[in-house]
């Protein structure tokens, strides 16, 4: 199947299995179900590790993935730089969660949402279609290139996603770099109260994915992008703003030594941690040490988890760090938690299918100023461990921001969730550059 670039197309999400009361299915160990019906066993509901996005995109891009998987001996790279819209990278995804209720099985989390962790998987996979896409030249002599994701920009919840309405996700390139394309998401769900667009927009995602030469491993230039409507136009014009700020910002880091007020601050959150060192018994109640918050899991990366150039999906490693920031903020809240965005994410280097990888998580600090509204700011660091090396990488660090649900914090008019003190400069330092950052992007929105 070729892309038409003219006609963007739904690709529809169908479940990865029939339904299990499916009278075609033919089975020796199925067994009958109610009015005679045959029935799958249990073992074959759902639970396959791709989800049925992944399938749906690897499928609409067989042939891309057999350039990719086997490209031709000694192929040459891309001779001419194409210009392309938006419109020819645009790709929407489309799940059928009111008719399909396997696929409804396969998304829903506890309390009948959809899982969020499983969502960031299926954002990243299309985001990955919609960048080969935009740097297809159309040309099976020349050489594919390796396109990885570099970063998440931001991910915004702005609504809850009900499982049992159906769900469609919309995407496009809205800006390019030399060797960067940004790729915005938007995520719809829409009930006859919220028929207006705007109004059925769940969540917004943006995806920074890069360009590699597959042969080199070089960074290599992609086609270029011509915005056609004023809204892409918009969209374009903030994304280059975005790139320039990433680039100041990684600037000023480079740069930046603690100043005068900087200690300052470095005193003011240990001051607090010191007791609990120190003095426990007299430490405040309220408030909790950031070390004794840590949660962590240990994986062998699979074969199962790979994408198609044998790394480890982005989208999969999105997924395990959310559910164990999730865990993280479940534990320390004592209230099942709610999960509101998840800020800039760098994949600073590739995870490989045999990697040992070791995912972290702690309470990096807790904001009260909203009491009806708490947030709970949840950092996770994905180590690349190798034994045999005696050595740990930090392959990734993500930041999710979580508070807790309203109908949970209503059944406890009590409720308050604790100050989290560090007790350590190194804990005081994350702390402090978290919070920078917060106020960096709040600022920036408020000048908007």
């Amino acid at each position: 199947m070729e892309f038409n670039s003219s006609s963007p197309r739904t690709i529809p999400v169908v479940s990865t299995f029939a339904n299990p009361f499916d009278n075609n299915f033919d089975d020796t160990n199925s067994l009958t179900g109610v009015n005679g019906q045959t029935r799958k066993p249990i073992a074959l509901w759902p639970g396959m590790y791709h989800s049925p996005v992944t399938n749906a995109l690897w499928e609409t891009r067989s042939k891309t993935f057999e350039r990719f998987l086997d490209p031709p001996k000694d192929a040459p790279p891309q001779s001419e730089l194409l210009t392309k819209t938006p419109k020819q990278s645009r790709t929407s995804i489309l799940y059928s969660f009111s008719a399909d209720h396997i696929l409804r099985e396969q998304y829903r989390d506890p309390w009948n949402e959809v899982r969020i962790g499983k969502l960031l998987e299926d954002l990243d996979a299309l985001a990955g279609t919609i960048s080969v896409k935009h740097c297809c030249d159309d040309d099976n002599t020349t050489r594919p290139l390796l396109l990885v994701t570099a970063s998440v920009d931001k991910i915004v919840l702005k609504k809850p996603i009900s499982v049992d309405i159906d769900l469609k996700i919309v995407g496009s390139a809205i800006w390019v770099g030399r060797s960067s394309i940004d790729i915005q998401l938007e995520v719809l769900q829409s009930t006859k109260e919220t028929s207006d667009t705007s109004d059925s927009v769940a969540l917004i995602a943006n995806f920074i994915f890069v360009a590699r030469d597959s042969m080199t491993g070089k960074a290599a230039p992609v086609n270029r992008l011509s915005p056609e409507t004023e809204q892409e136009k918009l969209l374009f014009e903030e994304a280059e703003a975005r790139s320039k700020l990433r680039k100041k910002k990684k600037k000023v880091e480079e740069k930046k030594e603690f100043e005068n007020g900087e200690v300052n601050r470095l005193e003011a959150l240990l001051a607090e941690g010191r007791i609990f060192c120190d003095m426990p018994a007299l430490a405040d109640r309220d408030s909790i040490l950031l070390r004794d918050t840590h949660l962590e899991n240990s994986l062998i990366c699979q074969p199962q988890q790979r994408n198609i150039h044998g790394r480890i999906f982005g989208g999969f490693l999105m997924h395990r760090a959310f559910e164990l920031a999730f865990s993280t903020a479940y534990a320390f809240a004592g209230l099942v938690p709610y999960f509101l965005e998840v800020d800039h994410v760098d994949f600073l280097r590739p995870v490989d299918v045999g990697d040992f990888l070791r995912i972290k998580s702690c309470v990096l600090y807790t904001e009260h100023e909203d009491s009806e509204k708490p947030l709970i700011n949840i950092e996770v660091v994905a180590h690349v461990t190798r034994p045999e090396l005696r050595s740990s990488e930090v392959s990734n660090t993500f930041y999710f921001t979580f508070t807790v649900r309203r109908e949970a914090k209503a059944m406890n008019n009590g409720f308050r969730i604790r100050k989290v003190v560090p007790a350590t400069e190194e804990e005081a330092r994350r702390v402090l550059k978290r919070m920078d950052a917060e106020s960096l992007e709040s600022n920036k929105g408020k000048s908007k």
